[in-house]
């Protein structure tokens, strides 16, 4: 078995205090070594500033970090402007997506689909760049329905992706089943389990309902019980996602890619659980 990677997302700080907020949170965490830090990147290039600003900063820390790519509202020569951007600073791993679609947006840009944007980096770049995409083990909440997205993922691994990073999920079924249907159609490249740790029992059911990931019920109701009772959320949330983790990595998961919320906390108790 190869080795496994490890690597921890950051969105881009907004403010002097979170961008101070974010660099302990970056010190607490070097120390697990990561293979990767990656930093997300606003629909149309609304934080494109703010990813390149933390990527470079980590960068000279001395650690690797991959920016997160969004091709949607975009133009050809608007990528192109960003990749060389990236390509003159030495950056050479991309996280690249095709975005979420902005309520009202008319005009999506040059790019439809993800899998165009692989095909446009490898078209212009060559191998400059390792390219990570996105996977939905239980489906793209946009797409027509599940036949439809292993194909949209198939279509992104055969344009030229190297890995791929899951949507988080907390039914560790749904993601083997997933590795197992595309392996059927061919796909041989690492798809890392995305982890979100569990804090926050509204902000996460928010979430889930934006992006699509589930919630089982009965996780669902046990969180609700708890109420206000912020400790014992997170008492259980430790517990249930440590027990996911071990799951996966006891099955030959090739890595763990954690949602932080550019928080430490949790993250670091599950890594020293899980005895990484």
């Amino acid at each position: 078995m190869n080795a496994r990677t490890f690597s921890f997302e950051f969105f881009p700080p907004k403010t002097q205090e979170g961008a101070e907020k974010l660099r302990n949170t970056r010190r607490q965490l070097a120390q697990f070594k990561p293979e990767f830090f990656s930093v997300t990147f606003g629909a149309g290039g609304t934080t494109q500033e703010g990813t390149l600003n933390a990527v470079l900063e980590i960068r000279q820390e001395g650690f690797a970090a991959a920016p997160h790519l969004s091709c949607i509202g975009s133009t050809r020569a608007n990528i192109a402007e960003i990749l060389q951007r990236y390509r003159d600073h030495g950056i050479r791993h991309i996280v690249a997506l095709r975005g979420d679609i902005p309520s009202g947006m008319v005009d999506v840009g040059d790019f439809r689909y993800a899998n165009e944007l692989v095909s446009f980096i490898r078209e212009t770049h060559g191998d400059w760049f390792q390219i990570e995409v996105a996977a939905y083990p239980e489906f793209h909440p946009q797409a027509q329905n599940a036949e439809a997205d292993l194909r949209n993922f198939v279509n992104k691994v055969n344009a030229g992706a190297d890995a791929a990073i899951t949507q988080y999920f907390f039914n560790a079924d749904a993601y083997f089943r997933f590795v197992d249907e595309v392996q059927a159609r061919g796909v041989n490249i690492p798809i890392v389990p995305g982890i979100m740790p569990i804090q926050n029992f509204t902000q996460l059911a928010r979430f889930s309902d934006m992006c699509g990931a589930e919630i089982p019920r009965w996780l669902r109701l046990r969180l609700q019980s708890f109420g206000d009772d912020s400790a014992s959320i997170r008492a259980f949330g430790l517990d249930f996602v440590t027990e996911l983790c071990d799951r996966l990595l006891q099955n030959d998961a090739p890595g763990l890619h954690f949602y932080t919320l550019n928080a430490a906390g949790a993250v670091s108790t599950v890594w020293q659980r899980l005895g990484l």
